[in-house]
């Protein structure tokens, strides 16, 4: 792994906005599906994906979600209902009410919570299968009180098989009715914008390939996304205390997602970095994924050598990680004044992974830097808010002239007039 001096170092990786031809292949392709709809959809599915359908074979049968599990072990089974239980009951906690606010003077403000009313979940098929991820989509929106929720993945994640009977149970186990075998592009227009099979949706979510990022930012208008998200990241704050071969098993966990995927150890001790160095190299070589993880590791990985603490804590903050481990003698107080990060992980025994499939805390995080200003998925985001306002006859007549005073210093007569013919009928 790369090592250099904390001070010198920021992530200043931008969103891939890919290609100009990948660029232009999605806006074909969602053009296509919002002037075609089922047609275009079978098209590219047929040219991308290699699966010919028809439009009745669009929605996963019944029948099908049934045999799944059959497929599946008893033992996924039991820990993907226990992470959906620890998942719905972190999120639970996430639930607000509507508010109202009544004045003395009989002014009622207040704000009102509704629900979106049909979502759309992207799970990908590409280097893996996440059912992980159905979850963390599917339970934040039903805690919300999203009424309708469908599921999209490509057609062949389970290779000649069909679907992936692990995402179809998880899917099911999240209490999802609606699936449909379509990926890529295809399947964010058709979510966007509808056709005579997929109904359209209010919002898109859900991780992807850079096909998929771009037809995310094609539809957002049309639609609301979650977000655009980039390749994987972990930063690892450690001090003298910390275990090497926690460190290094906790950056590979990152760094096998995907060659992009970023994994950084910031420590004070020189001594650690070497040993997590060693570690990283060993650990690496039994790894299924190796190639990934050594691409990862040799383009993204890094060692960064801190002064002090507050060097260390000051790199984490430029940073802005997705997931931050603190494995310091004193992980508390390091607590306190990190800034940006996606999710923490404190102490030697919360390895990312339980954040990422158990705990209950959501692992769709902000990624690239935007934990700067951005925050996990979580239940307002299925949720959108009204203001409510019932101004009394009072509080107009109080209030009224420094209204229209307002409105006609913006040079808006006909605000300050709406204000002003009210007033007149009241003899004010």
């Amino acid at each position: 792994m790369r090592v250099l001096r904390a001070e010198q170092f920021g992530l200043t990786r931008e969103v891939d906005y890919g290609t100009p031809e990948q660029n232009e292949a999605v806006r074909e392709i969602v053009e296509a599906v919002r002037t075609e709809g089922d047609a275009a959809v079978l098209r590219y599915t047929e040219r991308h994906d290699r699966v010919k359908l028809d439009a009745a074979a669009l929605r996963v049968a019944e029948s099908e979600i049934a045999a799944a599990y059959d497929k599946v072990d008893a033992e996924f089974l039991a820990a993907i209902r226990a992470a959906a239980a620890n998942i719905r009951t972190f999120h639970e906690r996430q639930s607000r009410q509507s508010w109202v606010d009544v004045q003395p003077d009989g002014t009622m403000l207040g704000q009102i919570l509704r629900p979106l009313r049909r979502v759309g979940v992207y799970v990908p098929g590409g280097k893996a299968a996440y059912p992980s991820s159905v979850l963390m989509n599917v339970i934040p929106a039903q805690v919300a009180g999203v009424p309708e929720i469908v599921m999209v993945t490509p057609p062949a994640t389970g290779g000649t098989e069909g679907i992936d009977p692990y995402i179809l149970v998880a899917a099911a186990e999240a209490g999802v009715k609606e699936m449909y075998r379509v990926g890529g592009a295809q399947a964010v227009a058709a979510l966007a914008y509808g056709t005579a099979t997929i109904p359209p949706v209010d919002k898109i979510c859900g991780p992807g390939n850079i096909y998929v990022a771009l037809a995310k930012r094609a539809v957002f208008g049309a639609v609301s996304i979650d977000s655009i998200a980039g390749p994987s990241e972990i930063v690892v704050l450690a001090d003298e205390t910390a275990d090497p071969a926690y460190v290094a098993a906790d950056l590979l966990s990152q760094a096998e997602h995907d060659e992009m995927a970023s994994a950084i150890l910031v420590t004070t001790s020189q001594a650690l970095g070497e040993a997590v160095d060693a570690e990283v190299e060993r650990q690496l070589a039994a790894l299924p994924r190796a190639a990934i993880a050594r691409a990862s590791i040799d383009s993204n990985g890094a060692v960064l050598l801190a002064e002090s603490l507050d060097e260390a804590i000051a790199a984490v903050n430029r940073i802005a990680p997705e997931h931050l481990e603190v494995m310091t003698a004193d992980p508390m107080i390091v607590l306190g004044r990190i800034e940006n990060a996606g999710a923490i992980f404190i102490g030697p025994y919360s390895s990312e992974p339980v954040g990422d499939y158990f705990a209950g805390p959501n692992h769709i995080l902000p990624t690239n830097g935007t934990a700067r200003f951005s925050s996990p998925v979580n239940v307002d985001d299925f949720l959108k808010k009204s203001s409510l306002i019932h101004y009394s006859k009072d509080a107009l007549l109080a209030n009224g002239r420094q209204i229209m005073t307002l409105a006609r210093h913006e040079g808006l007569e006909a605000h300050a007039r709406a204000i002003e013919i009210r007033l007149e009928r009241e003899g004010k």
